[in-house]
């Protein structure tokens, strides 16, 4: 994507990221968890209600607090979901106790009747 991306759509996720869509239609995962950690403005997001107040503006996104990332930084540091989903299920299982039966890249297994 050519620089100066602008957010399409952006959805808070678990564990403190963001799932960004971009007017080519790529779906990206931001990582805050990063800014949490270096106080400042960003240490307000710490509470999830906070965190979860996120929305559009101006093409980037901003909190509730007035907290906003530049979006040529949404897009360089995220990763595309594709590659992160995977992981985010496997965390989220460890996290709660729930064993998965999928394996990392395994592709599901359709049965015909």
């Amino acid at each position: 994507m050519k620089m100066n991306p602008r957010v399409k759509s952006v959805q808070p996720e678990a564990d403190y990221r963001l799932r960004l869509v971009f007017p080519n239609g790529e779906e990206r995962i931001y990582d805050v968890r990063p800014l949490l950690g270096q106080g400042g403005v960003f240490r307000a997001l710490k509470d999830e209600s906070a965190f979860r107040s996120v929305h559009l503006w101006h093409g980037t996104v901003q909190w509730a607090g007035g907290q906003d990332i530049c979006p040529d930084t949404l897009y360089e540091d995220s990763i595309p979901a594709r590659e992160v989903e995977p992981a985010m299920v496997r965390e989220t299982a460890a996290k709660y106790g729930v064993k998965t039966n999928r394996r990392p890249n395994a592709k599901a297994k359709v049965h015909h009747a």
